[in-house]
């Protein structure tokens, strides 16, 4: 199936950072500041929304990939922006700019690849994979 995903498609979310958004709450720090796995998130969901509505349905996109560099803490209580740009198409294959700011200014920046499956399809093989190495 082709696909008419159109490059330079710009996403954009913002949150206001939760106690469940910490580094102590993922696990992953023992301070309360914006976990960095809640960064990853959240540029995974700007990507992944931005570009959802051009697919036919019953397709979506999975993360494949994502090197992004955390450069700043953000406490609790501050919002923050995220902002999503797809770079290139490669038939399934999208890779998107992606950064986080927050009111003081940049938080983090990166890469993120995502790939078109078709929902149903992805879950039954999936599925039927899960079942052989039960």
């Amino acid at each position: 199936m082709e696909f008419d995903i159109k490059p330079a498609t710009v996403g954009y979310q913002e949150i206001i950072v939760q106690l469940t958004d910490t580094a102590v709450n993922f696990g992953s720090g023992l301070i309360e500041v914006f976990a960095t796995p809640a960064m990853i998130g959240l540029m995974e969901k700007t990507a992944q929304l931005s570009i959802q509505e051009q697919l036919t349905q019953g397709y979506i996109t999975l993360g494949t990939e994502i090197n992004v560099k955390h450069v700043k803490a953000t406490p609790v209580g501050m919002k923050v922006y995220c902002n999503s740009e797809l770079l290139s198409v490669d038939g399934k294959r999208l890779v998107f700019k992606i950064s986080a700011r927050d009111e003081a200014g940049l938080i983090g920046e990166g890469t993120h690849h995502r790939y078109i499956v078709e929902a149903d399809r992805f879950m039954e093989k999936l599925n039927q994979s899960a079942k052989l190495h039960l």
